[in-house]
């Protein structure tokens, strides 16, 4: 693969949609339109956001993942050492400006969204800080990727004079998408208990332990469906898209430290499983936009 095509790969194309359909449709609900904020957002969130997150992770867990038989696919690449300066600046240089006019245009509010979620994004992988490798903070700060664009859509539209208001709806929406997200990434940690105890790397998983690990990963889908219930009709219907997220991890909650990779078959699952919960989604926003 060449240098740029590395690059490229370290952004996970398969995981952009994650981040920028929250951003595209909150900031929508918001009444903020399809304005050229909605698409630059939309473009942002797509792309330079998740090249940052994610090649700033392979450029620092470059030995660990050396070492992981997951790495190398859709899960993530290993960047060639001589590629790893190029990845940092085109991370650094494609988000400047994106980040530099959101401040710009957008509020106090919207600029601490903009801030808290920049420093998630960084602090899960860089040196020192590393989030990612402190128990429940790593599951908190993942989470924090793809819930905070969200909420920054709401921020920002409502620094365009849209006057969003947080009440029960908004506060219930984004509440149980943070828990998926919690239990999503404890999920993804499951498979790698063994080898994050052996590289003596901190997880949520080596902590819980594996089967301990899948078990709180389906409390939080479960949670998460919970809160979803508070939403108002047709929208409580969301609540029900938990259901496959729990089926999913179900054959795994009695796995142990040492079957732990046997999880990466649900991993896999997952990773599609996000295509078909989106599209159910955008057929649910559709719904209650025309009502």
């Amino acid at each position: 693969m060449s240098p740029l095509g590395q690059v490229l790969a370290s952004s996970r194309p398969l995981s952009w949609v994650n981040t920028a359909f929250p951003f595209g449709a909150a900031y929508l609900l918001a009444g903020g339109g399809p304005d050229a904020l909605f698409w630059l957002g939309c473009l942002w969130f797509l792309i330079p956001y998740n090249l940052l997150m994610y090649g700033i992770n392979d450029v620092f867990d470059y030995e660990s993942d050396l070492r992981n038989p997951r790495k190398g696919g859709v899960e993530g690449v290993v960047l060639d050492r001589r590629v790893h300066r190029l990845t940092i600046w085109a991370a650094v240089v494609s988000n400047v400006p994106f980040v530099v006019l959101f401040a710009a245009v957008g509020s106090v509010a919207s600029n601490l969204v903009l801030a808290i979620s920049i420093f998630a994004v960084v602090a899960y992988s860089a040196p020192v800080l590393r989030f990612k490798e402190r128990p429940f903070l790593d599951s908190i700060t993942s989470s924090t990727h793809f819930v905070s664009p969200a909420v920054f859509g709401l921020a920002l539209a409502d620094a365009r004079g849209h006057e969003v208001e947080v009440g029960v709806t908004v506060l219930a929406a984004l509440v149980g998408f943070f828990l998926w997200g919690v239990g999503s990434h404890a999920f993804g940690a499951v498979q790698d208990v063994t080898a994050d105890r052996a590289a003596d790397i901190g997880s949520i998983g080596t902590v819980l332990g594996a089967r301990n690990t899948a078990r709180f990963a389906l409390a939080a889908y479960l949670l998460a469906g919970v809160c979803l219930l508070a939403l108002p009709w047709p929208a409580t219907l969301a609540a029900l898209l938990v259901l496959p997220y729990a089926a999913n991890v179900a054959p795994f909650l009695s796995v142990t430290d040492e079957t732990c990779e046997q999880a990466n078959a649900g991993w896999r699952r997952f990773l599609w499983l996000n295509f078909l919960t989106g599209f159910l989604v955008t057929q649910l926003l559709i719904w209650i936009s025309l009502r």
